[in-house]
């Protein structure tokens, strides 16, 4: 199986805006991190995937309804706790920045997402070159985040000596790891929800929009543990009144929305040319061009400003790594024959 310049081209588009839609949160200054979280939970979990989906699969009802029950509560199952790794990034990010926060989130998911679809669904593989490759990429990603993670120690040393209130670089690393190991149920909602896509197909859907009656009821699911979050925070922080100020940062929470659902249709979209591997060799590609680009935004965004050159090589050493064990994963393709 070969991947398409195509399919490369959507994940490349992809990778870059699911890395850039963080960047209008920096914005919403008159806003807590709560309403913001709030209001880009309602644009791009509720109102786009249902507007995508009912724009593009014919009989909607009728899907789920003919759909095996048990395939859709699985995927309920996936995006709930797709939906708590979600507050967990929103939370890393505040704590340790977009790039790192990236670095070790997508690192661990890359390996998670692509290791646990391949053993259920082609375990035959395992004991094969693929396989190894797999394997072997997994360990290097593993190395990549132990790269990241001693970056982000090393460039904020000097900030916590400096100002004992700040929250520590440890507590957004752990946030972040365990946001990774969730982050990777949503590809699980995609490899596992295949029956899904063809009840959608055979109601009328066309091949690569069908993805999207899996994204509505992951989607949903996902919602639902970031709105209780989020209504919890208000009230504690009784931050609700802010949403009276501050009116254009609806705007920058929609802007946010459609960055992040644009990013997760393409990756459908780019998962579906790759064929019945796409969930185990689509996600790491997808993961690594968003660990690129973040890095990239990073950098531009002043995180890594005055930290010195040794905290900087050391997190373009861990992006390396990651990238090289994409590169294995996909160069693993010539043995799926």
């Amino acid at each position: 199986m070969n991947i398409t310049a195509t399919g490369i081209a959507t994940l490349i588009i992809a990778g870059v805006m699911n890395a850039s839609f963080t960047m209008p949160m920096k914005y919403a200054r008159k806003w807590a991190w709560e309403n913001t979280w709030l209001a880009w939970t309602v644009f791009a979990l509720v109102v786009l995937p249902l507007a995508a989906a009912l724009m593009t699969i014919p009989h909607l009802p009728m899907v789920y309804r003919s759909a095996p029950l048990d395939i859709v509560l699985e995927v309920f199952g996936f995006g709930a706790g797709w939906g708590v790794a979600q507050v967990l990034f929103g939370l890393a990010v505040d704590m340790i920045g977009i790039t790192l926060a990236f670095s070790v989130v997508l690192g661990t998911s890359a390996a998670i997402g692509s290791l646990i679809p391949m053993v259920s669904l082609h375990r035959e593989r395992l004991n094969s070159t693929a396989g190894y490759a797999v394997i072997g990429a997994i360990a290097f990603v593993l190395l990549g985040v132990m790269f990241c993670a001693a970056a982000g120690r090393l460039r904020d040393r000097p900030s916590a000596l400096s100002n004992s209130s700040k929250q520590p670089t440890s507590q957004g690393l752990l946030l972040a790891i365990l946001c990774g190991l969730g982050a990777s149920l949503m590809n699980f909602g995609i490899a596992f929800g295949t029956p899904l896509v063809d009840v959608a197909r055979s109601f009328g859907a066309n091949g690569l929009n069908a993805i999207n009656a899996v994204w509505l009821p992951l989607l949903l699911a996902g919602a639902v543990p970031n709105v209780l979050y989020c209504a919890w925070l208000m009230k504690r922080n009784r931050s609700a009144s802010r949403y009276r100020v501050g009116r254009s940062h609806w705007a920058l929470a929609a802007i946010m929305a459609i960055f992040w659902f644009g990013s997760t249709l393409l990756y459908g979209v780019a998962a579906g040319q790759l064929g019945a591997w796409g969930p185990i060799l689509g996600w790491p590609l997808f993961m690594s061009l968003i660990v690129i680009s973040a890095t990239v935004l990073g950098m531009f965004a002043g995180e890594w400003k005055d930290c010195g050159p040794l905290p900087i090589r050391i997190q373009w050493a861990g992006v390396t790594v990651l990238v090289l064990a994409i590169f294995i994963l996909a160069s693993s393709t010539r043995y799926l024959q």
